[in-house]
């Protein structure tokens, strides 16, 4: 197969836009009916942690996407959560508690106080704790993100970096660096705050939807989704899905701004995206020269789809 890419330039930064080429593998994807809004998507030891944002339940796959298991967050007796009170978790990682690894699942603070929260989900013994996270997000909003919503998380070597994401009112991305425990010191916790991406489609907004954090090479993966919405609570047309990667991100935490250095177009990479909304991705495995990715899509109608894919470093 032939490699199709083109060069592109932000702010006097090259990144390479990869629409189909020897660096991507499709390898399958399932259809979820029984699980709504799948949002926030992370792994651990063999298994994948999945969240809806209206979802009542965090689920629980092998590596082939098949359910295992699931634990209750909330009580209800609808599939779906109404929009108006969902919880509205967006974004999943895997933290170290007391050298014990947790997942930790936050809302997107889009409308207080129903998203205000998070949870510390212990994957063995099924423990968990709900968050406030109140007062971190009054801070954000006071450093001057007024339209938060935070869709992405992801547990770095210094701490952890959230990502806010923009809309056609709002045009901008931001990714917030702080501290590991955030949640224990929301008052002092360090903020470190930059914008993420650049947005001249005036049509779609091009909207962070996830984050995940490669060990081995310290590169930030970043799920993007065009929605023409103005908002950051209501839904719009959906448009396509991109694959992002930063490199070297320990070092860019201070910066102003950061740009992808590489960017799959995941429509143009396999027509099997097209018409579907990625909302996350997590490393299921990988080695120096290549990872495998699982990704999750939204359809808004209260179905998840999960996609596994292998990209070239």
């Amino acid at each position: 197969m032939k490699i199709l890419f083109k060069i592109f330039y932000f702010s006097g930064v090259s990144f390479i836009l990869i629409s189909c080429s020897s660096d991507f593998t499709f390898n399958n994807s399932k259809i979820l009916t029984d699980y709504p809004s799948g949002s926030g998507i992370t792994y651990l030891n063999n298994r994948i942690y999945l969240i809806g944002d209206d979802a009542a339940n965090l689920l629980i796959t092998d590596t082939a996407f098949n359910p295992v298991d699931s634990i209750q967050l909330f009580e209800s007796n609808e599939k779906r959560i109404p929009k108006e009170i969902k919880p509205d978790l967006e974004a999943a990682t895997v933290v170290s508690i007391n050298r014990s690894p947790e997942i930790l699942l936050v809302g997107s603070g889009s409308l207080s106080p129903y998203r205000n929260n998070g949870w510390l989900i212990n994957p063995f013994t099924k423990v968990k704790t709900q968050i406030d996270l109140d007062i971190f997000y009054k801070r954000l909003k006071a450093e001057g993100i007024d339209a938060l919503n935070i869709e992405g998380i992801a547990t770095i070597p210094a701490g952890i970096v959230l990502a806010s994401r923009g809309n056609k009112s709002f045009r901008a991305n931001y990714l917030i660096f702080t501290s590991k425990e955030f949640w224990n010191k929301q008052d002092s916790a360090e903020i470190k705050i930059c914008k993420a991406g650049a947005n001249a489609d005036t049509n779609f907004f091009q909207g962070v939807s996830g984050l995940e954090y490669s060990k081995l090479s310290d590169q930030l993966l970043l799920t993007i989704s065009t929605e023409n919405t103005a908002s950051s609570t209501q839904d719009g047309a959906i448009g396509k899905s991109f694959l992002w990667i930063i490199n070297n991100i320990s070092a860019k935490k201070n910066m102003i701004a950061i740009n992808p250095n590489k960017i799959f177009d995941l429509e143009k990479a396999d027509e099997r995206f097209k018409g579907h909304k990625i909302e996350s991705v997590c490393i299921i495995s990988e080695n120096k020269k290549e990872m495998q990715l699982a990704l999750v899509a939204d359809d808004d109608k209260g179905t998840s789809i999960l996609f596994k894919i292998t990209i070239k470093k």
